[in-house]
C-alpha cells in the first residue's frame, strides 16, 4: 500500500482528499497543527471509509516535527500539501502571517522530499496566481499577472518555488493544482467546512447566517462590471476537487507525467456570480438568506472562472457535481453541526 503524507489534512480539502486517498487504496498519513480545523474531522474520515488515518498533530513549520514523521512513517512516496493560510481579504490584513504559513511551509517540505526521496508532490495552488484576468475563461497558459492580495502573491511564488526546484536537478516531480472556489461538503454530511472564528470564505458564513448563527452576510459589492453587479467566480464541489488530487498523485507515483513540472485548472468552466449563488442556495434548499450589500473589498477579483479542458483531457478529470446539490450538501454539513451543537 503506497503511503501518501496530506499536510493540512484535518482542513476542510484535505480532509476531503483524505478520503478518496483512502477509497483508492492509499496509505494515509496527516500532518496538522489544528490551527483552522479540528481533529474531529478523523472521526468523519473514518465513519466513511472505515479506516482512521495516521495523525501527527504538528506544525510543518517545525523541522524537528517534520523529521520525525519521516523517521516514524518511512517509505512515503507522494506528498499532498495543503498546510497553507488561505482567506484573501485575511491576506491583506496579515501579510507576514501568510508569507510566514504559506512559504516556510513548503520549503521545508520541498526539503524532505529531497532528503527521503519522495517521488511526487501536489501543490494546493490557486486561480489567484492570474490576478484579474484579461479574457475568461482563463487556460492554464493564460498570463500570471500581479497578485492581488498576499495570498495571491504566496501561491505565485510557491509555484516559483517548487519549479526552481525541480529544475535545478532535484529527482522529483510535481503537479500544480490551480483551482478555482471550493465549496460544499461531502454528502454524507460528516466532514465539511468549519473554520474556527468567524468563517473568512462564503459558504459557511452563508451557510451560518442561514441556520441564524449570524445576522446577514455582506456582499460586498454590487457595483462590479457583470451582469448583476456581484463578483463571479467558479464554485467547485469539494469532493470533485479531492478527487482531483488522487488523480494527480497517482500520475506522479506511477511515473506518467509528462513533464518534470505540470500545471493543471480545476473549475467547473462555469461563471456564477455571489447573487446567483444565494439564488441557487435558497432554491436547492428552500431557505431563504438574509443579505446585504456591502462596500468592496480590498483585494478580490471582479470575475474570473477556468476553462477546465486541460484537466479534462491529461489528468482525465472532470467536474461532476452539481451547484444546487453542492449547496444542498453545504446545508446538510452546517444542520448536523446545529444537531451536535457544534454550530
Amino acid at each position: 500500500m503506497k503511503r501518501i503524507l496530506v499536510t493540512g489534512g484535518t482542513g476542510y480539502i484535505g480532509s476531503h482528499t483524505a478520503v478518496e486517498l483512502i477509497n483508492a487504496g492509499y496509505e494515509v498519513i496527516i500532518i496538522d497543527n489544528l490551527s483552522n480545523s479540528t481533529a474531529d474531522s478523523l472521526d468523519g474520515i473514518e465513519a466513511i471509509t472505515g479506516v482512521r488515518p495516521a495523525f501527527v498533530h504538528g506544525d510543518v513549520n517545525d523541522m524537528e516535527t517534520l523529521e520525525k514523521l519521516f523517521s516514524d512513517f518511512p517509505g512515503i512516496e507522494g506528498i499532498i500539501n495543503f498546510a497553507a493560510s488561505k482567506a484573501v481579504n485575511e491576506s491583506v490584513r496579515k501579510p507576514l502571517l501568510y508569507y510566514r504559513n504559506n512559504l516556510v511551509t513548503l520549503l521545508n517540505l520541498l526539503e524532505m522530499t529531497v532528503k527521503h526521496g519522495v517521488k511526487g508532490f501536489v501543490f494546493s495552488s490557486s486561480c489567484t496566481v492570474y490576478g484579474e484576468p484579461d479574457v475568461n475563461p482563463v487556460t492554464e497558459k493564460s498570463p500570471i499577472k500581479p497578485a492581488t492580495s498576499p495570498y495571491g502573491n504566496t501561491k505565485q511564488i510557491s509555484e516559483e518555488i517548487i519549479t526552481d526546484t525541480i529544475y535545478s536537478g532535484a529527482p522529483f516531480r510535481a503537479i500544480l493544482l490551480r483551482y478555482f472556489n471550493p465549496v460544499g461538503a461531502h454528502p454524507s454530511a460528516l466532514i465539511g467546512e468549519l473554520p474556527n472564528g468567524v468563517p473568512q470564505n462564503l459558504i459557511p458564513y452563508l451557510t451560518q447566517t442561514a441556520i441564524g448563527v449570524r445576522q446577514e452576510l455582506s456582499v460586498f459589492g454590487d457595483d462590479y462590471p457583470t451582469p448583476d453587479g456581484s463578483c463571479i467566480r467558479d464554485f467547485i464541489n469539494v469532493v470533485d476537487l479531492a478527487k482531483a488530487h488522487v488523480m494527480a498523485i497517482s500520475r506522479l507515483i506511477e511515473g506518467r507525467t509528462a513533464e518534470p513540472v505540470e500545471i493543471f485548472n480545476l473549475g467547473t468552466g462555469n461563471g456564477v456570480s455571489v447573487l446567483e449563488l444565494i439564488n441557487t442556495f435558497e432554491s436547492a434548499t428552500g431557505v431563504k438568506v438574509p443579505y446585504r450589500i456591502a462596500p468592496r473589498r480590498e483585494g478580490d477579483i471582479v470575475k474570473v472562472w477556468a476553462d477546465p479542458e486541460h484537466a479534462n483531457n491529461v489528468l482525465g478529470w472532470k467536474a461532476e457535481i452539481s451547484l444546487a446539490d453542492t449547496m444542498l450538501s453545504a446545508w446538510n454539513w452546517q444542520k448536523r453541526l446545529r444537531e451536535k451543537g457544534i454550530m
